[in-house]
């Protein structure tokens, strides 16, 4: 079956079949990230994951991978080797356009996945996948060059403060944390609060929401 994304049409669930590993290993990048990531046991979401590629060089290293993508021979691929090493990784045959994650973030990782959708599509998906983001973590991007700005000022306006750790050709590498705010202590029953809330409006619990 062929995937028809926004700008790209590939064969993926053909490749991944007959091809093992069939794109390779993790860009010395990821390598270099990971390796010097001092958390231990970090939620990880590998947005496009294909086999594998990303996925399991980060569940040897400790952490819980969940890998998302469309073409099934792919997620089979990914789980049956992640199983043979008794690797913490999860995967599940989605579409990553409408995805949206039932857990808390510590790295999101799109590594040459973003270019096959169009610019709205790339938008639409990281504002998604963003609202999942935990308070301190991190984004790793590798995509073509052209998409960067574009993808740049996504973070721009996100309620995350996002610092970019690494800028260069097709890489975005971001750390964030919620913008902060000033916060006082408040002695308020649970129905006093909820009114409260409902005063400050939908803009200010979707804040909550999204920086817990």
């Amino acid at each position: 079956m062929t995937w028809q994304f926004g700008q790209v049409t590939t064969d993926y669930e053909t490749i991944y079949r007959k091809t093992a590993h069939a794109l390779g290993s993790p860009s010395k990048e990821i390598v270099q990230f990971f390796r010097s990531y001092e958390k231990n046991h970090a939620r990880v979401l590998d947005i496009g994951c294909g086999q594998g590629r990303d996925a399991h060089f980060v569940g040897r290293l400790g952490h819980r991978v969940t890998g998302v993508d469309l073409p099934r021979s792919g997620i089979r691929n990914l789980l049956k080797d992640a199983a043979s090493e008794e690797l913490q990784i999860d995967a599940r045959v989605a579409d990553i356009r409408t995805y949206h994650p039932e857990f808390g973030v510590d790295i999101l990782l799109l590594d040459r996945t973003l270019h096959m959708l169009t610019d709205a599509e790339r938008s639409a998906v990281l504002g998604r996948l963003l609202s999942c983001i935990n308070v301190e973590s991190f984004v790793l991007i590798v995509d073509e060059r052209r998409n960067i700005a574009q993808l740049q000022s996504i973070f721009d306006a996100s309620l995350h403060n996002w610092r970019a750790i690494l800028k260069n050709r097709g890489l975005l590498f971001l750390s964030g944390a919620c913008k902060t705010f000033a916060a006082v202590s408040i002695d308020i029953n649970p129905a006093e609060a909820s009114r409260a809330l409902v005063q400050l409006g939908p803009r200010t619990i979707a804040l909550f929401e999204s920086c817990e």
